[in-house]
């Protein structure tokens, strides 16, 4: 299997750039999953890994799970996969490499947030909640409170609901065009 991005990804981000706040990481995650919707390319979640003290753009991910056909390829997985790739390492955390963190259109699913523990980062800031991917039909697995207890306990920082409203917005796009719901 070859993972690689969609054509209109290196169009569409601008890696020349620092992205210093949340909100411009973020904004970048949402337009990340509005153009997804808008090329018909897979599902409205888009994500990216910056090293987390100078804003460094890393990697990008949008979800590809129609698009390759592997339920895995969300865009958290996405982005940590290419980001692993351009660090040369399986661990985001690995000595002499800056501390990394996540920024994702939403809140992860029981399988990236668990790979958000495995991959190394130290941070993560997501835009719609969970309740908002569910009441568009996705099934988000099993995440519990203590979920987010156990990563913070391991040093990774979240926040949550960033631009929540601009991030609903691509969900309520990607209702209006007819966007398969591929696990529920």
């Amino acid at each position: 299997m070859v993972i690689e991005q969609p054509a209109w990804v290196q169009e569409a981000v601008d890696w020349t750039r620092s992205y210093v706040t949340d909100e411009e990481r973020i904004r970048l995650t949402i337009a990340l999953a509005r153009e997804n919707v808008v090329r018909e390319a897979a599902g409205p979640f888009g994500a990216a890994v910056f090293e987390r003290g100078t804003g460094r753009l890393v990697a990008v991910g949008v979800n590809s799970v129609v698009r390759l056909r592997s339920s895995v390829l969300h865009g958290e997985m996405m982005a940590f996969i290419l980001a692993q790739e351009r660090t040369g390492s399986f661990s985001l955390a690995a000595p002499g490499l800056p501390a990394h963190e996540l920024a994702t259109s939403c809140e992860p699913c029981a399988m990236c947030l668990g790979a958000t523990l495995w991959s190394g980062v130290k941070r993560l800031v997501f835009a719609a909640h969970r309740e908002d991917a569910e009441d568009l039909g996705f099934d988000e697995g099993p995440v519990f409170a203590a979920s987010y207890q156990y990563l913070r306990e391991r040093g990774i920082e979240i926040v949550g609901g960033l631009l929540r409203e601009e991030a609903r917005a691509v969900f309520t796009l990607y209702r209006s065009r007819g966007g398969l719901i591929y696990n529920a």
